[in-house]
């Protein structure tokens, strides 16, 4: 008689000695993002070196029918139009009718019935990869969404599987401020030369084997597109508020779509203006309109977050990006308080703290979360197609102020100096995803760009929140240790395709890719094409 039954998927990873099992216990099961439950703990068969996970775990996720005929010690895996057929003890089983070899077959311990994983991952869709950053098995569905993986079945001993594929995202920021990477400013007010600059930059972009952008459309609380809310930005015509003639933002769009590339609207949140003075500003900036919301530090001006109405005014300028353009994403980065220096907000305190928050700290990280927590819903309210990313201080926070901090010694943190707690957004799920700033090298002393990797891996396991790294060409050439060759972007590449939460790249600055600076560009196509050949 054949009945259901939940039962257990099995991982081809590296052999280890049985004495060693134990240790395996604390392995964790995901399936597209999703942490899964698992009645019994993984195990290696020590014949076939695979690792032993249970059924349970991928069949409810999964949707497949599952039987068990104990007369002949049968599992039968039936999702869609394939049929997998293991028998307890043969080396072959039968996929969609034909014999197939088996490394492990079926297995029925006290009752539980295990399954090699790798060949059932392979032939029911799905992409398996071992962790060992995380301890975890890692699996995607081909067919499931824009973040499936490309690699096919688990990690042998010696391989490297990972979340580099065909499909992941690689980036590019366009700063704006200052007209660094666009509109130059030998462009400025003439709409051709800017197309024609913008086009071309695309052009070189695809082929270096880049497929998004993430352009900065807010560089100074102005705007690169038709708003009714904020002046029209001063780098594209010299004149903060003068109208370029054409509308930017939708010229921009339309022609990063065109070529099959994503494009990121990218804010700058809070910061007002790059200076402190307000006589050459719009008569509509936020500096002119409400100087009560402002606070100057340095030679920059903030719009304070502490302010209710001021954080809403920002997502109500975002809003119209989301609302007015066919954008793939909004993206900020990390100007939320300033990382040094005084920032005047007792007053604030003490006049917009409902809750009665006792430390200041903690209340300038509430006024954060509740900023990211209000955007996200009106950014998913209006379109859930597009995704909400923030890009932080690679940092967040270190070993010696927090246990669960990364094993660095930086000297600013995300969490204890722009008050951004990343790890409440991702945990509560208000991002989609997350871009750390990791601009350090693989042999930096107090933040090693590998260490912090795996950081950032370990957060977002477990969610549905995807993690792409930020990369820092900007530095190559320059005197801080492991910059004198491309070779260590190459190499900061090899070590994320190793991990599979790892789902992209992001590259800062546009400029460092155009100048190819220290032969960049050929270094990308040649590591990009090992992917679009393979």
């Amino acid at each position: 008689m054949a009945m259901p039954l939940l039962f257990a998927l099995l991982l081809c990873l590296p052999t280890v000695p049985q004495a060693s099992a134990a240790k395996l216990a604390d392995i964790a099961v995901y399936l597209d993002g999703v942490k899964l439950p698992a009645d019994v703990p993984p195990y290696i068969d020590p014949k076939a070196g695979a690792t032993m996970v249970p059924i349970r775990t991928v069949s409810e996720g999964l949707g497949a029918s599952i039987f068990w005929t104990q007369k002949t010690q049968t599992a039968t895996i039936a999702k869609g139009a394939d049929t997998l057929v293991l028998t307890s003890g043969k080396t072959t089983a039968t996929v969609n009718g034909s014999s197939v070899p088996l490394d492990a077959s079926v297995q029925n311990m006290g009752g539980r019935i295990m399954v090699p994983l790798r060949f059932i991952g392979e032939n029911l869709g799905l992409d398996v990869v071992w962790d060992p950053g995380v301890r975890s098995v890692v699996m995607r569905s081909r067919t499931g969404g824009e973040n499936e993986g490309e690699n096919g079945g688990g990690e042998q001993e010696g391989s490297q599987g990972g979340g580099e594929t065909n499909e992941s995202l690689r980036g590019a920021w366009i700063s704006t401020v200052y007209n660094l990477d666009w509109p130059s400013a030998a462009a400025s007010g003439n709409e051709n030369k800017q197309k024609q600059q913008f086009s071309a930059m695309l052009d070189q972009f695809q082929r270096m084997g880049l497929n998004a952008v993430f352009l900065q459309v807010r560089p100074a609380s102005d705007a690169l597109y038709r708003s009714s809310l904020v002046p029209w930005s001063k780098v594209l015509t010299g004149t903060q508020g003068r109208d370029p003639g054409y509308d930017p933002l939708a010229y921009l769009v339309e022609e990063t779509h065109r070529r099959g590339m994503q494009f990121h609207a990218w804010f700058n949140p809070f910061r007002a203006n790059t200076d402190t003075k307000t006589a050459s500003l719009a008569g509509n900036h936020v500096a002119v309109q409400h100087p009560e919301w402002i606070v100057t530090t340095g030679t920059t001006s903030y719009i304070n977050p502490g302010i209710p109405e001021a954080r809403q005014h920002i997502i109500d300028t975002i809003m119209e990006v989301v609302n007015g353009y066919d954008i793939d994403g909004v993206h900020l980065d990390d100007y939320f308080y300033p990382s040094s220096g005084v920032f005047s907000d007792d007053a604030t305190f003490a006049l917009h703290n409902p809750s009665g928050i006792l430390l200041k700290t903690d209340w300038r990280r509430d006024n954060i979360n509740a900023f990211v927590r209000d955007l996200g819903i009106s950014i998913h309210a209006a379109k859930p197609s597009v995704s909400f990313g923030i890009s932080p201080f690679g940092v967040w926070r270190n070993v010696a102020d927090d246990p669960t901090g990364s094993d660095t010694k930086a000297g600013v943190t995300a969490y204890d100096n722009m008050y951004a707690d990343v790890r409440t957004w991702i945990r509560q799920g208000w991002i989609d995803y997350v871009a750390p700033q990791i601009y350090w090298s693989m042999s930096n002393a107090a933040a090693r760009y590998d260490k912090l990797v795996d950081w950032w891996s370990s957060e977002v396991a477990g969610t549905s929140v995807k993690l792409y790294i930020g990369h820092a060409t900007y530095k190559l050439g320059t005197a801080e240790a492991g910059w004198q060759s491309a070779g260590e972007i190459v190499n900061q590449l090899k070590y994320n395709a190793a991990r599979p939460m790892v789902q992209g790249d992001v590259y800062y600055s546009a400029s460092s890719l155009l100048k190819n600076t220290l032969g960049i560009v050929q270094a990308l196509q040649n590591y990009y094409d090992q992917y679009a050949n393979s």
